[in-house]
């Protein structure tokens, strides 16, 4: 548990969609549902998720895996407007944390392979350790958090 920061001008725009979107929505959603549809359409498994969006995303839950408590906050931090989450999810089975990396301009999950393990080819572990928020190796963006799992 703790408090993590992003970068909140970067990130997934799930806030003030276009107005296209908006109507073909009848229901307009609160920032909060917002984010909790947002972690729901990723797949990523927590029970009784609760989001309080003040200064900050102060999210509480539980869930199965430190992985899974790292991919909601991901998912949550990486959206445009949010600066900070303040985590509060409990998990049931904790393994060891991964760090979290902020994506630079020029950067490549090979480069970032590179300079966290040695190897570029090991690119694919930060790729499958960021999915569903990844979609693929080469769709990651400057301000993006991710996740680079202890090998």
């Amino acid at each position: 548990m703790g408090l993590f920061s992003f970068i909140k001008n970067a990130g997934a725009k799930i806030f003030n969609r276009n107005k296209t979107e908006e109507a073909a929505s009848p229901v307009e959603l609160s920032r909060e549902d917002a984010l909790k549809a947002e972690v729901a359409k990723l797949g990523i498994p927590v029970s009784g998720l609760d989001i309080e969006l003040c200064e900050q995303v102060i999210v509480k839950g539980r869930t199965g895996t430190s992985a899974e408590r790292e991919k909601v906050i991901l998912a949550l931090g990486n959206v445009e407007g949010i600066g900070c989450v303040e985590d509060h999810i409990d998990v049931d089975n904790p393994e060891p944390e991964a760090n979290f990396y902020t994506v630079q301009k020029g950067d490549s999950l090979s480069l970032i392979s590179k300079a966290q393990y040695g190897d570029p080819m090991k690119y694919n572990a930060i790729f499958e350790a960021n999915k569903p928020m990844l979609s693929h190796p080469d769709k990651i963006y400057p301000g993006q958090v991710l996740r680079i799992p202890v090998l």
